[in-house]
């Protein structure tokens, strides 16, 4: 009985590893695709001139192949998105955690959940439907599909990222840190802002991290709302080209192992650098300021 045990445990073990391995197997063979397509570009441009070149224009010729504008584009979606979904996201689990009664808590989550399971390309109708003529109208503006649309959807996106993770956070800070809080004559809001968000501040951090990952990542809801243009945005009502959006609208036009193509993979490493850097950072806010028992706060 007790071999028969250590057998299947044997089996386990490897069947685990072998699916583990398996998976990091497959994302190192994507990495490896996606630069061994992307680097030739740079026998044509200088990495300079792809990084910091003022125009994108990959079909003339001679072509010209900067991608400032659209890096510029990204990272100006990302931090507008980021400025309105942090807020939100972060208050809405302090109530859900601390304040919220458990039947408002119930009704709540759910839906704070369910936002999380809409398909980016609804939520990217929704934008060119409903919100684009509304900001057109309100703002008294060229076209409703520019920066701050793409950058309200986006923030749309990240919320439910947001609050899902911060709750989790919250949640798991020790009930000894709020009892001792109270005890000592704290109120509750003086517990919540001096030991519950000071304790749960690594994960709270790695869940804004987490969802500006997604916010510079996505891709369908730029592509329809951002308004597609390749140059540098003049104000927050200007229609951009973020780099998933450019990927996505001329991978099928560019001709295989094109310069053209051999670009947009390598828009596609700058994209995973950004994405890749995100996360270490989240890595290290998640150890740096990890509570270990009651007594690190």
């Amino acid at each position: 009985m007790t071999k028969k045990r250590q057998s299947t445990e044997k089996i386990m073990k490897r069947f685990f590893f072998s699916v583990a391995g398996a998976s990091i197997a497959i994302l190192f063979l994507i990495m490896a695709f996606l630069f061994m397509e992307g680097l030739p570009i740079f026998k044509v441009v200088s990495v300079g001139d792809f990084l910091f070149g003022h125009y994108w224009y990959p079909t003339s010729d001679p072509a010209d192949f900067g991608i400032i504008p659209l890096i510029i584009a990204s990272l100006s979606v990302t931090a507008l998105s980021s400025m309105i979904a942090i807020p939100l996201g972060v208050m809405t689990a302090v109530y859900l955690a601390e304040l919220a009664s458990k039947r408002v808590a119930e009704i709540v989550k759910p839906m704070v959940e369910l936002l999380a399971a809409l398909p980016s390309v609804v939520i990217g109708f929704f934008g060119m439907v409903i919100i684009a003529p509304f900001l057109q109208n309100v703002f008294d503006i060229a076209t409703g599909l520019n920066l701050f649309n793409a950058a309200l959807m986006l923030a749309f996106m990240s919320i439910p990222t947001i609050c899902s993770l911060s709750e989790d956070a919250i949640y798991s800070v020790p009930t000894g840190l709020k009892e001792g809080s109270l005890a000592l004559g704290a109120t509750h809001w003086e517990t919540i802002v001096r030991i519950i968000l000071p304790a749960s501040v690594s994960g709270i951090s790695t869940a804004v991290i987490l969802g500006m990952s997604r916010a510079v990542g996505e891709t369908m809801v730029v592509l329809m709302v951002a308004g597609g243009a390749g140059m540098i945005p003049e104000s927050i009502f200007s229609p951009v080209r973020p780099l998933p959006a450019s990927i996505a609208a001329e991978m099928a036009e560019a001709p295989f192992r094109s310069d053209h193509y051999h670009a947009l993979f390598a828009i596609g490493i700058v994209l995973f650098a950004f994405t890749f850097f995100f996360n270490l950072i989240a890595d290290h806010i998640a150890h740096k300021y990890r509570q270990v028992g009651e007594a690190s706060l």
